[in-house]
Parts: structure tokens; C-alpha cells; sequence
């Protein structure tokens, strides 16, 4: 896994976590941000502190735009992210190893208690912080244009569909030189938000097909796997005949072919940025008091709306954080939820939140203790 500069590794020992922090204590700023980046304003820095995230895999590469833009802005303050996947982000805040955990399927308050010192006084939280499209990626020889349902996609995957010259392919992809190779499926091998987000596209679409729990661990038959997004992206690129799913993000920096939605709308549905933020925006918040947790409608026919799609949280204590980095972690996320932070996300392939929905999320961390 390739870690952003600016970004720490953790490394475990003796039941604890020592954190490798991207820059030194002596003021030098981060590294610059990409060329035209929309400015931190200081005014709205932290005066100091450190603080550790871990998490989503998702959210990577947007943590990587955000760190170096914050850091450049709001030296001596560091901030760190691990990409070490959901499942392990939510279980190292849980456990106080860090400030905020990074995931793409939202933990219950209610169901989910953290170790005794966490969040004293208060419960976890979800906020959601980036949206993007989950794309299915593809390496088909001759194949430069790709159309798949729900359903044909839920039985690939579940290995009812083995090769790509399939009737139910073809259907779908009238005059394409399909050609009679195997499909080699590629899904994560660890506990992963996206593949939660994945699974429960083709549970909430294809019910008929995919009979399978929407779980952060793969539930399907048979395919390959590999872990992380990136992983999942390079061994797709890598591997003729094969399938995989990860964020729009990995498959723009590997040049990789994204199948096209067929919804029922008028025209099957390409992955980008924009048509992610028309699917995000579709979403009702249906998280309690300060929990903004995410409903998403996976069955929508609306032209221009990709339907697997998937928004990265961050989970904090509504009260009980560590003072000492309290305040620089309120001021990050204020900056990664701003007009200026999202503004960015489009250029690196994710969606922006709707505007309703970000303003939500400012308040709540105004509101941090």
C-alpha cells in the first residue's frame, strides 16, 4: 500500500501505537498542494496539536489532497491517516488509537461501544465527509465499451456467469466482439466499507440474484481477491478477462475502463463525479441527533445517476474527544467539509457532498466537545 506524503504508519507494539508523522516538529510546511487548489485561510488553522486517523481505503486519496493542503496552511499542526481499510479504521478508534476513524459504512451509536475512556460522556458518531462513485473496473480484450445490469453484475460476481461471451452479456452489449475468455472476478480480501457498499448495491438492486448480507467481508462464490483498493485495481489492470470494484479514484490513475450502469434510464450510466453527486444527493440522512448516517435508493431510474455509490465517513465522540487534539481535529475536519475542501473532490474524481448535507456536518463539528 503506497501512503500519501504527510502520512503516518503505525506501527504496534506492546498493545499500543507509535505514530511516524510525515513532517518533523520544526515549523517546515508540507508539501505544496496540486496547482490550483482552493486555499486553507489561516484564521482557520489550529495553533498546534497531532492528530492520528486510520481507516478507509476510499478516502485515500482524498486524505492525501487534504493533508498536504492543511498541513501547507496550518504549520506546525500534523495530521495523519493510515489507509488501513474500514473494518480496522473503526476498530483503532474504538480502542482510542485515534482521533477520528475513516469508513465507508457507517457504525451504529447504539449498537457499537467503544473501550472504556472513549468518548467519555457522549457516543460515536458519523459524518459523512466524501462521496464517489464505486466503479467496476474491467479488462476485456476488444472490449472498449461495457453495459451491465444489476443483475447480470450480482451473478457475475456470485460466479453464475463464467465467461464473457454469456448470452446475458450479449444482451446487454448488442455488437460487441465479446470474446470467449473466463471472467476472472476480483473482490477485497479484507473487511472493507466499499465492498459493504458494493454488496449492498446488488442486494438492494438485484434481491432475485444477490441473496448474500450486505457485510463489510465478501459474501460471494469463487472470484479472486486482493487487499485494498488499490490492490483491486492493479491486479484488474493486470489481468486479462477480469472484473473488479473500487473507487472512481484508482481506476482514474490506472487508466482502467469502467462498465456503464444500465438502470432503466434512458442511457446506461457512466461512473463519474457528476453523476455520483446526483446519485449522493438522492440520500436521506437517517442518523439521530448528531449522527449524520446516509440512506442511499439503489433502485434509482433517473438519467445521470450512477446508482452504486458510496459516502467515506468520519467517526469522532460527539463529546468526550482528547483535548489536546480537540481543537486542531475540529479545525481539519471544518476545512475537509468546506466549500474550499470540497470543491477539491471533483478534481480528483470524487463527489462533493450536497450542499444541505455539508452544512449539516459543519455544524456538528462546531459542536465537538
Amino acid at each position: 500500500m503506497l501512503l500519501p506524503v504527510g502520512v503516518a504508519v503505525a506501527v504496534v507494539a506492546g498493545g499500543g501505537a507509535a505514530w511516524v508523522w510525515g513532517a518533523d516538529d520544526s515549523g517546515t510546511a508540507a508539501p505544496s498542494t496540486p496547482s490550483g487548489a482552493p486555499a486553507v485561510a489561516r484564521a482557520d488553522c489550529a495553533t498546534h496539536g497531532k492528530v492520528p486517523g486510520s481507516g478507509s481505503t476510499a478516502q485515500e486519496n482524498a486524505m492525501e489532497y487534504w493533508i498536504k493542503q492543511y498541513e501547507q496552511a496550518c504549520s506546525p499542526v500534523r495530521i495523519a491517516y493510515n489507509p488501513l481499510g474500514s473494518g480496522a479504521g473503526v476498530v483503532q478508534f474504538m480502542q482510542k488509537t485515534t482521533a477520528f476513524g475513516g469508513t465507508d459504512t457507517p457504525v451504529d451509536p447504539k449498537e457499537n461501544t467503544p473501550d472504556p475512556g472513549v468518548c467519555a460522556g457522549g457516543q460515536v458518531i458519523n459524518l459523512p465527509m466524501v462521496g464517489g462513485a464505486v466503479a467496476v473496473g474491467y479488462s476485456v480484450p476488444g472490449v472498449d465499451d461495457l453495459v451491465l445490469d444489476a443483475a447480470t453484475m450480482a451473478a457475475i460476481f456470485d460466479s453464475r456467469i463464467t465467461a464473457w461471451d454469456d448470452p446475458a452479456i450479449r444482451k446487454l452489449n448488442p455488437g460487441a466482439d465479446l470474446p470467449a475468455v473466463p471472467i476472472r472476478a476480483v473482490h477485497r480480501s479484507d473487511n472493507s466499507g466499499t465492498t459493504q457498499n458494493f454488496q449492498a448495491y446488488l442486494a438492494g438492486a438485484a434481491p432475485e440474484v444477490w441473496k448474500h448480507p450486505a457485510e463489510k467481508a465478501w459474501q460471494g462464490k469463487g472470484g479472486e481477491s486482493a487487499s485494498g483498493s488499490t490492490a483491486v485495481a492493479e491486479a484488474v489492470a493486470s489481468t486479462s478477462g477480469s472484473i473488479g470494484y473500487f473507487e472512481l479514484s484508482f481506476a482514474a490513475a490506472l487508466r482502467l475502463k469502467t462498465v456503464r450502469v444500465d438502470t432503466g434510464a434512458g442511457e446506461p450510466v457512466a461512473a463519474t463525479a457528476e453523476t455520483a453527486s446526483a446519485g449522493i444527493a438522492a440520500a436521506t440522512v437517517v442518523g439521530e441527533g448528531k449522527d449524520l448516517t446516509l440512506e442511499f435508493n439503489y433502485r434509482t431510474s433517473a438519467d445521470a445517476t450512477y446508482p452504486i455509490v458510496l459516502v467515506s465517513y468520519e467517526i469522532v465522540c460527539d463529546k468526550g474527544n482528547d483535548a489536546d487534539t480537540l481543537p486542531a481535529l475540529k479545525s481539519f475536519l471544518s476545512y475537509t467539509a468546506s466549500d474550499a475542501g470540497q470543491e477539491l473532490l471533483s478534481r480528483i474524481h470524487y463527489a462533493p457532498l450536497p450542499q444541505s448535507v455539508a452544512a449539516e456536518v459543519r455544524e456538528v463539528i462546531s459542536t465537538l466537545g
